[in-house]
């Protein structure tokens, strides 16, 4: 329960300090956009069972897999989408960080 509850803390604190010294105008909206990212989760609603607390999300589902990575690794260069894909690689590897954790413990 613990290791969820840090997990969604860093899906809001890090993109807001991404946002803070990467998009420095802007950065309360850079904020919200990363923040917004996390609608990649829907992705979950196509496994079984829907919320598995035990599942490496990387690789699993369609959104989180290496081409889809790969997607927004190259929207980074695209500037009208950059923020976007800022938000996606973030909340990738919060999840690869996560299922090490699991491999923890």
């Amino acid at each position: 329960m613990t290791r969820f509850i840090l997990h969604m803390l860093a899906h809001f604190l890090v993109p807001g300090l991404v946002a803070r010294f990467a998009f420095k105008l802007n950065w309360q909206r850079a904020w919200l956009v990363m923040v917004a990212t996390m609608i990649v989760d829907l992705d979950h609603l196509l496994s079984t069972p829907i919320f598995d607390p035990d599942r490496c999300s990387i690789g699993s589902h369609l959104l989180h897999t290496e081409p889809a990575m790969a997607i927004y690794g190259i929207m980074l260069l695209v500037p009208q989408l950059r923020i976007i894909a800022t938000g996606l690689l973030i909340h990738m590897a919060l999840d690869a960080i996560d299922c090490y954790f699991q491999l923890l413990s």
